[in-house]
């Protein structure tokens, strides 16, 4: 990733009014580009190789593939994307899941849109040649 360049995101969660919020909220900010929005873990290594985004935010709970196949997916097929988690709530044991299949924060979709901001900058500087 360039300095200066804006940080590409992908969106991964199946609530759709969530999503949604999620992606207006960061589609205002300058240095945020939401590339894709998926509602589940099926549809994010096709949009992670279509758009590839520098951070996947990746919801724990999904149909199908949960966050952490998705994440272990995503880390194998497009290994230059970072994957920051969020989740409604989540154990220990399922934190560490997400961690063991490679992502690089585990946060509460409770938290503030500024500390879901610095974890994708801080996601994306991990992936920085």
């Amino acid at each position: 990733m360039a300095a200066g360049e804006r940080v590409r995101v992908l969106i991964v969660e199946d609530n759709r009014v969530f999503r949604e919020a999620l992606e207006l909220l960061l589609a205002l900010r300058t240095d945020l580009n939401v590339v894709a929005s998926v509602g589940g873990g099926e549809a994010a290594l096709p949009a992670c190789r279509e758009h590839n985004p520098h951070v996947a935010l990746m919801d724990y709970r999904l149909p199908g593939l949960d966050g952490v196949e998705t994440t272990r997916m995503l880390k194998e097929e497009c290994p230059s994307v970072a994957v920051v988690a969020l989740t409604a709530s989540a154990n220990t044991e399922e934190m560490k899941a997400l961690a063991e299949a490679g992502a690089v924060a585990c946060l509460t979709k409770d938290q503030d849109l500024d500390s879901i901001v610095a974890a994708i900058h801080h996601a994306a500087a991990t992936v920085r040649a």
